[in-house]
C-alpha cells in the first residue's frame, strides 16, 4: 500500500504559507501502514491540477489533496474533480444543512457563493466539516481511494479523524498482504552525529532484514541533538514491535546515557518527571539564555511542584545582588567563567532554599567576544547538597539558535545527575 499527498495553492509555492498539512498527513498515513512515496504542491491552475490528479491516481492506492475547496474564483480543486471524474455537480442537503447551521450559529449572513458549497460531483461521498463550509469529498473507485480536503488545517483535521482516517483502516486492515510499519524515533543531545555514529559502532547489527521483518535506523541531525529513527516492517504487530524492542536494547546499550527520550517526550519534560519523582525541587540563575531555561520548565504542566524560582542576572551587578556572587570572582575570572557559574548555582540554590541549582553565563553572540572568550562559548553551572561544578561548551554565532543549545544543554546535564550519569565528562 502507498499514497501521495497533493496540496493545492500559490500560497504555499511562494513561501507564504507552511506546508503542515502534509507534514501532519505523512505521519499519520504512515501509522496506518500506507506510507507517503510523493508530496507535491500545485499552483492554483486547472491544467496542472488535472496533470498532478492523473499522475498520482494511475501511481498509488491513496491519493490525498488539501486546499482549494473554498467558495471564491482561484478555488478550482472541485472543479477539476468533476473534470477529472467525468462527473457532474450535484446539490447535497446534508452540506447544505451544515453550511446553514455553521453561519447561523456564528450570526453572520451566509452568502449566495456559500451556497455553491453545498454543490457536490455526485461521484463522490461528502464527508461533512462542522469546523467550515467546505466539506471533504471522497471517490471510491477501482480498489483506489481519491480524497479532497479544505486546506485550513484545523478542519482538514478534523475531517480526517472523523472519517478519511477511520474509512482507510477499515478497507485495508482486511489485506493480508499489507505490511505492519511501525517507527520510534529515540532522541539524543550533547553529541554530535558522526560520534553517535562511532560510538554505536557496527550499524549492520541493527538494521537489515531478519525473520521477515526489515530494520532500518535513520540519523537526523538538528541543532546539537541527533535522532535515532528506527522502521520496522514486518508481517504482523507482533513481530514488528518485537523486533523494536530488541533493536531499542541495542542502542540503548551502545548510546544510552546521551538518550533522554524514547517517546517524542521533550527534555523539560523528562527532567520534570525525574524531579517529581525524586521529591526534588529545582531554581535556576540565568544570563545568556534569558529566561528560556525557565520557560522550558514551566511549559510543562504540574511543574510548580518541583520548579520554585528563576532569576535573569544579566547585569554583574545583578549576579552580585540577587544570588551573592563575588566582587572578586567577577574581577578576577569574568562574569564568563567557571567560577561565576558555579557561585550563580550556589547562590540560586541558597537564596530559594531548592534542592538543586542551575545557571548558565556566556556569550550567545554575535558580538561580545574577547580574548580567549569566543562568541558561543558558554559555562553551565549546577549546585546541590553534595557537589558544585560547571561545565564549558562552545557552541556557534548565532544568538537565537545558541540560547536555544544552552537552555537544552542545561537540562540535559540536570537529567544525567539525576540519573546518576557523570554529568561533567
Amino acid at each position: 500500500m502507498n499514497s501521495a499527498i497533493l496540496t493545492i495553492g500559490d500560497e504555499i509555492l511562494i513561501g507564504q504559507v507552511s506546508n503542515t498539512n502534509a507534514d501532519y498527513l505523512c505521519r499519520k498515513l504512515f501509522s496506518l501502514g500506507i506510507p507517503v512515496e510523493r508530496v507535491l504542491s500545485i499552483p492554483d491552475n486547472e491544467e496542472e491540477i488535472l496533470k498532478e490528479f492523473d499522475s498520482a491516481y494511475n501511481k498509488y492506492d491513496v491519493v490525498v489533496v488539501t486546499g482549494g475547496l473554498g467558495p471564491t474564483h482561484d478555488d478550482i480543486t472541485k472543479t477539476c474533480i468533476v473534470n477529472f471524474f467525468g462527473t457532474r455537480l450535484v446539490l447535497d442537503r446534508r452540506v447544505l444543512s451544515d453550511v446553514r447551521a455553521l453561519f447561523k450559529r456564528r450570526k453572520i449572513k451566509m452568502s449566495a457563493s456559500n451556497m455553491g458549497q453545498a454543490m457536490v460531483p455526485e461521484i463522490a461521498i461528502p464527508l461533512r466539516n462542522d469546523r467550515g463550509t467546505a466539506p471533504g469529498l471522497m471517490v471510491v473507485k477501482n480498489n483506489k481511494v481519491f480524497c479532497a480536503l479544505p486546506g485550513v488545517p484545523h478542519e482538514m483535521k478534523r475531517i480526517c479523524e472523523r472519517y478519511l482516517f477511520p474509512f482507510l483502516e477499515r478497507k485495508y486492515r482486511r489485506l493480508k498482504s499489507r505490511k505492519v510499519i511501525i517507527q520510534k524515533t529515540l532522541h539524543t543531545i550533547g553529541i554530535s552525529e558522526s560520534l553517535l555514529f562511532d560510538t554505536i559502532g557496527d550499524v549492520n547489527r541493527i538494521i537489515g532484514n531478519k525473520n521477515g521483518t526489515h530494520v532500518s535506523l535513520a540519523f537526523l541531525p538538528s541543532n546539537y541533538e541527533t535522532r535515532l529513527r528506527l522502521m520496522v516492517e514486518a508481517g504482523s504487530k507482533e513481530d514488528a514491535e518485537t523486533e523494536m524492542r530488541n533493536s531499542i536494547k541495542k542502542l540503548r546499550s551502545k548510546a544510552g546515557r546521551y538518550i533522554y527520550s524514547y517517546d517524542e517526550s521533550l527534555i523539560q519534560e523528562v527532567t520534570g518527571k525525574l524531579l517529581k519523582k525524586k521529591g526534588l525541587t529545582l531554581a535556576v540563575s540565568e544570563s545568556c539564555t534569558g529566561g528560556l531555561i525557565a520557560s522550558k520548565i514551566t511549559d510543562v504542566p504540574g511543574s510548580s511542584e518541583y520548579f520554585l524560582d528563576g532569576v535573569i542576572c544579566y547585569s554583574n551587578e545583578a549576579k552580585m545582588k540577587l544570588l551573592g556572587v563575588r566582587k572578586s570572582t567577577l574581577k578576577k575570572f569574568g562574569a564568563v567563567s567557571k567560577q561565576t557559574a558555579v557561585e550563580m548555582a550556589e547562590g540560586i540554590r541558597r537564596v530559594s532554599k531548592a534542592d538543586i541549582g542551575l545557571s548558565t553565563t556566556g556569550i550567545a553572540g554575535p558580538s561580545g567576544a574577547i580574548t580567549d572568550k569566543p562568541v558561543g562559548l558558554i559555562w553551565i553551572g549546577f549546585s546541590d547538597n553534595r557537589t558544585s561544578f560547571a561545565k564549558k561548551f562552545i557552541f556557534t554565532k548565532d544568538r537565537l539558535r545558541n540560547k536555544e543549545v544552552m537552555s537544552k544543554m542545561a537540562l540535559e546535564i540536570l537529567r544525567r545527575k539525576l540519573l546518576g550519569i557523570d554529568a561533567e565528562a
